[in-house]
């Protein structure tokens, strides 16, 4: 056996789909409910009202992340499918020109003309289809959209997420519910990013600062509306 075929190679793009989901989920979930304890706890507000508004706001909020997902990537699923059926309907009807465009493409990456109609016609001769979605329309079983996949995995980690703040009510007397629950938020937020950064092989300290600053501004400006009102009335 060779050495190439002995040792596959992994390539972390093809956690994109689920990664994607499962980072917007886990950050919206404790960004919105620690912003909305924070803005309610910022009223004077006693425990019970702010655990009864963060419940609900992570009830709501996973079932909006799902729905949102599903419907997006169902939207993008449509178009990639109404996109394969009309290639497959060219390619019945006149594979001349496909087998052309799919040729210019492989000139345009800097193949010689000559090989990249040879590559063409073979790539045709297996799977026409699948050729001309993979390079023509850029559609690959990595990149396909998968909507289920998708809300489900938001919905799941948008109530993890949503815990997190919520565990802090139960913990912290209601006079640090504020501080408490932001700086914690803050500890998940970074601990999300770090660890959404290495599943993804991304910058560990560019996405930690980032997801810690967004959040740190919604619960900021959370805080001081809830304050704002709070005095009001």
């Amino acid at each position: 056996m060779t050495r190439l075929h002995s040792q596959t190679e992994r390539h972390l793009v093809s956690r994109i789909g689920w990664l994607r989901a499962a980072v917007l989920g886990a950050n919206d979930g404790i960004v919105s409910t620690a912003s909305l304890i924070v803005g309610v706890a910022a009223a004077s507000a006693g425990t019970s009202e702010v655990l009864v508004a963060g419940v609900a706001g992570l009830v709501a909020g996973a079932m909006s992340m799902a729905a949102g997902e599903y419907v997006s990537v169902s939207s993008q699923s449509d178009t990639e499918q109404a996109d394969l059926a009309r290639e497959r309907a060219e390619l019945v009807d006149q594979p001349a020109f496909e087998r052309e465009e799919l040729a210019q493409v492989y000139i345009g990456r800097g193949v010689s003309p000559v090989l990249a109609y040879q590559v063409a016609d073979q790539l045709m001769a297996k799977d026409a289809l699948s050729a001309h979605a993979r390079d023509e329309l850029g559609i690959s079983e990595v990149t396909a959209a998968r909507p289920i996949q998708a809300a489900l995995t938001s919905a799941a980690t948008f109530a993890v997420g949503a815990a997190m703040p919520l565990a802090m009510v139960l913990l912290l007397p209601s006079s640090m519910l504020v501080m408490g629950v932001s700086l914690a938020s803050l500890l998940f937020l970074a601990l999300l990013g770090a660890v959404g950064a290495r599943a993804g092989g991304a910058d560990v300290v560019k996405a930690t600062f980032r997801v810690t600053f967004w959040g740190a501004l919604a619960m900021g400006l959370t805080a001081g509306i809830g304050a704002l009102f709070g005095t009001v009335l």
